[in-house]
């Protein structure tokens, strides 16, 4: 299924995306390189082992960018204008690697652009399950959305 239009949602629509996916070590090692993070918790076996985890902790960055890619195309695939923010990030249980995470989507509120009677504004609640059915990050994506063309 293809981004729907802002006329298109109702709130309280929700949406499971399917597939999920499995966190590996190479996710977790390369994100971190590149965004240049270099907590010892991501990259560290031995220190890791030291934590309080007792292993890598995956990066919470990563996991976040988990969150909107697996949702953008039941959500806003050819439909998004831009997004407008990322508000209420919260990572109530670690992602480790090995770790198979799901995301689900809801729509919590809409409204009409004031300045763009072309678009819309939805506000969308993602969430990450991890296979043990503990939310790993939950966080509300603001966009900016076209309507559907007349």
């Amino acid at each position: 299924m293809p981004g729907r239009y802002f006329d298109e949602w109702a709130v309280g629509d929700r949406i499971v995306h399917q597939p999920g996916r499995t966190v590996t070590e190479t996710d977790n090692l390369m994100f971190s390189a590149m965004t240049h993070n270099m907590q010892p918790l991501h990259l560290d076996a031995e220190a890791a082992k030291r934590s309080e985890f007792g292993r890598i902790l995956v990066n919470s960055t990563f996991t976040f960018s988990l969150a909107v890619g697996l949702s953008i195309t039941d959500t806003t695939l050819g439909t998004l204008v831009a997004n407008l923010g990322f508000d209420e990030v919260r990572t109530p249980h670690p992602t480790f690697i090995g770790d198979t995470l799901t995301c689900s989507s809801e729509v919590v509120s809409l409204r009409e652009s004031r300045s763009r009677p072309a678009q819309g504004i939805a506000v969308f609640r993602h969430t990450l399950t991890n296979q043990r059915g503990e939310n790993a990050l939950t966080m509300l994506r603001s966009v900016l959305l076209y309507k559907k063309p007349v």
